[in-house]
């Protein structure tokens, strides 16, 4: 009985261990992830008169990311946005923001984010090359991203992904030169994600 109970448990350790994991995972082909608005952020930072940084985010999007692990490079992540639904906590900034001046949402109700290329690189991280597109304008963006956890949710059993991604822009490269230099043309972006698998 002894003999019996150590064997079964160094099967169930052998199940679940990283290597084992790790083996699963050579034959998971593509998973493919909705972002979960409830736990991600899509932020923005820029200078105020070198004074300090105003940020804010954007409150409604959709974003899909797909995992190839069997090909890396053609994994994939496309992010939609309402520009109309970007917040600081500061109604009447808000509202500038809005304007002609800066995000123009009734003439640009969305920005996107295509990706185009993935490079894998150490430690959980790569480069994601891709198209933005805002304010009617297209042009070539790269994020650093981090994938900080993949596993399965114990309550809900649904496999989470979670991201750290970040980017830095000029603003004026796609045609938002209000108020400079007094407001930074250097923006960077920070996106804070998790996204759930679809069913």
């Amino acid at each position: 009985m002894t003999k019996f109970f150590i064997k079964t448990i160094v099967a169930v350790l052998m199940v679940f261990s990283p290597l084992a994991a790790l083996a699963a995972d050579v034959t998971l082909g593509k998973e493919t992830y909705n972002l979960d608005k409830r736990h991600t952020n899509i932020m923005w930072f820029a200078s105020h008169m070198g004074y300090s940084k105003s940020m804010g985010q954007f409150m409604d999007f959709e974003g899909q990311v797909t995992l190839d692990h069997d090909n890396p490079d053609q994994s994939s992540v496309t992010i939609s946005l309402k520009t109309a639904s970007i917040m600081t906590g500061l109604p009447d900034f808000d509202k500038h923001l809005k304007s002609p001046d800066f995000f123009d949402v009734e003439k640009f109700p969305t920005a996107t984010f295509t990706s185009t290329k993935v490079t894998l690189l150490e430690d959980n991280q790569a480069t994601v090359e891709g198209d933005f597109t805002l304010l009617g304008i297209t042009k070539p963006l790269t994020l650093k991203v981090r994938l900080n956890k993949r596993a399965r949710e114990v309550k809900s059993q649904i496999m989470r992904a979670g991201f750290s991604a970040k980017a830095t822009i000029k603003r004026s490269d796609w045609g938002m030169k209000a108020f400079l230099p007094f407001i930074g043309d250097k923006v960077i972006l920070q996106i804070e994600a998790e996204a759930g698998m679809s069913e």
